[in-house]
């Protein structure tokens, strides 16, 4: 009997390099949708930022999106090039480039916490601008020094914390207020929706294989001019304001706010925590999706992005995002990123945002950030053993806590008035428990962390451990990094004796007999 040897090779030839597109048809759908992902926050913080703290339009369109356009560029070009290698190292053609763009809640939290502030108590937005860009220096500053805690961090956490705190910030911060704009313009917003969901979430392609989330937009965009709810008069008016912006450095309003740094370290420090815990999970989040990327590499990404916007003039720190298993479901590959990031640094530069924002109807765009919040909540429960399913929704909590806290203050000021002022009385009264959730939902990432993994390793019957990571929360409580409203000694000393009681408890349970813990199978192995 012969044998075909036409495909074998021997030791001595050399091995065939890997043949990697830059391009895939997959990579086509994961650009549209991560264009318009980033494209609704750069809308919604050229607005905030006109609006709010009333930096004149010439600026932002001028300087604050340029520093930010070149960020995304240099950011997504990084991040290409890891996902090649990384596909060139395990000699695969599937892996997925991190996403990246502006931080979602870091454009609120430096809006209303930081900037608005200033401009309200000084009357110039260009001090309010200073004082953002050095609080968007400082979260730089402590990502890249987190770079070299955070590979420690993520290998003694719990994948269970890690994803179900990321999907605490899906459902919450990125899905919630989609959903709620879908919902006041339903006849947009649902219809987009539905092509959304069949087209990502099912094998059912368009003919011609054309890219879901361009028709997604296409067709909201149609029955928002077709139904009146654009304005022509309004693309005229946002159209005689196009203007090319170039980058230049603004390191004289960077070190104008550097200069009174020490009122934003309060918000800055556990901001830039937040970012690089959260980056950690996002990392975590591609690992389990099969892209293991260094988390170090991208840590040092995320901080010299920040650093380097806040030097050209955008205080909006740039993050790698959520969604990464979202954008690999839709095919993207490694090009995908780049092409997305590029294409929004362009209208960056050309101070398109103004009339794109008159254009294009916002329900038609925000339904797939509502897809990404699904699929990330969904991920934390399916990429985990069932058993640990109870720590996801422990680590759940915390931005639950801290998005209903949002709300509560939101429409109070928008009343005139504010929780201090109507009260805990009245408003438990009226079934608020605002303390108790403005307590809980306080530094929520990292919170949410402690929480999935006491749960964790309770349900592992690893009571010690459990003992430590409450030790750590206590710690963390009595300094004010979570579960207080400010960074300071002794800040929640009754949350740090409660997580100290709870190490006890956990260290006297650890002393009895236990059963032999048994190892549950891997969610891909039950499924084989």
């Amino acid at each position: 009997m012969s044998v075909d040897t036409s495909t074998k090779t021997t030791a001595s030839e050399p091995p065939v390099p890997l043949a990697l597109p830059w391009w895939t048809r997959g990579d086509t759908n994961a650009f549209f949708g991560l264009a318009f992902n980033i494209l609704v926050n750069v809308l919604t913080l050229t607005t905030l930022t006109i609006a709010v703290v009333k930096i004149p339009s010439t600026d932002v369109l001028g300087t604050v999106l340029p520093a930010l356009g070149i960020a995304l560029v240099l950011g997504n070009l990084y991040y290409m090039i890891l996902a090649r290698r990384l596909a060139r190292r395990e000699g695969r053609t599937d892996v997925t480039a991190l996403p990246y763009g502006p931080s979602v809640p870091h454009m609120f939290i430096v809006v209303f916490v930081v900037m608005l502030p200033i401009y309200l108590t000084t009357g110039d937005p260009l001090r309010a601008w200073a004082a953002g860009l050095a609080w968007a220096f400082m979260i730089g500053v402590i990502v890249m020094i987190g770079a070299f805690v955070g590979p420690y961090i993520r290998k003694v956490t719990p994948r269970a914390a890690m994803l179900g705190t990321l999907a605490g910030i899906s459902i919450t911060f990125i899905a919630m207020r989609p959903a709620a704009q879908m919902w006041e313009v339903a006849w947009i917003g649902l219809p987009v929706l539905a092509i959304i969901l069949i087209g990502f979430f099912t094998d059912v392609r368009l003919p011609g294989n054309i890219p879901v989330g361009l028709v997604a937009l296409l067709v909201g965009t149609a029955i928002g001019w077709i139904g009146g709810y654009m304005s022509a008069p309004d693309v005229a008016q946002a159209a005689s304001d196009i203007a090319l912006g170039l980058p230049d450095l603004r390191l004289d309003l960077l070190f104008d706010g550097l200069s009174n740094l020490a009122p934003l370290l309060a918000t800055a420090i556990p901001l830039g925590i937040y970012n690089f815990t959260e980056a950690m999970s996002n990392v975590e989040s591609a690992a389990a999706a099969g892209d293991n990327y260094n988390l170090r590499s991208v840590l040092l990404a995320d901080g010299f992005g920040a650093v380097l916007g806040a030097g050209f003039g955008s205080p909006f720190p740039p993050a790698v995002y959520i969604g990464h298993p979202g954008w690999k479901d839709a095919g993207g590959r490694t090009g995908y990123s780049l092409a997305a990031g590029a294409t929004i640094a362009i209208m960056c530069l050309l101070g398109l945002f103004g009339i794109l924002a008159t254009l294009l109807p916002i329900p038609a765009i925000v339904p797939i950030l509502l897809y990404i919040g699904l699929l990330i909540g969904a991920q934390a429960f399916q990429a985990v053993p069932r058993l640990h399913a109870v720590a996801v929704v422990a680590a759940l909590l915390p931005n639950l806590a801290e998005w209903a806290v949002t709300q509560i203050d939101n429409a109070l000021s928008a009343a005139g008035t504010s929780a201090t002022k109507v009260g805990s009385e009245a408003l438990g009264q009226a079934g608020v428990v605002y303390d108790g959730l403005k307590t809980l939902g306080s530094g929520a990432v990292l919170a949410g962390l402690i929480l999935g993994a006491i749960v964790t390793f309770i349900l592992d019957k690893r009571f010690r451990a459990a003992g430590v990571a409450a030790l750590i929360g206590a710690t963390l409580s009595w300094i004010g990094l979570i579960h207080a409203h400010a960074v300071e000694w002794a800040a929640a000393p009754s949350v740090a004796l409660g997580y100290l009681f709870f190490a006890l408890v956990c260290l006297a349970y650890s002393f009895l007999p236990t059963p032999t813990p048994t190892t549950e199978p891997s969610p891909e192995k039950a499924e084989a």
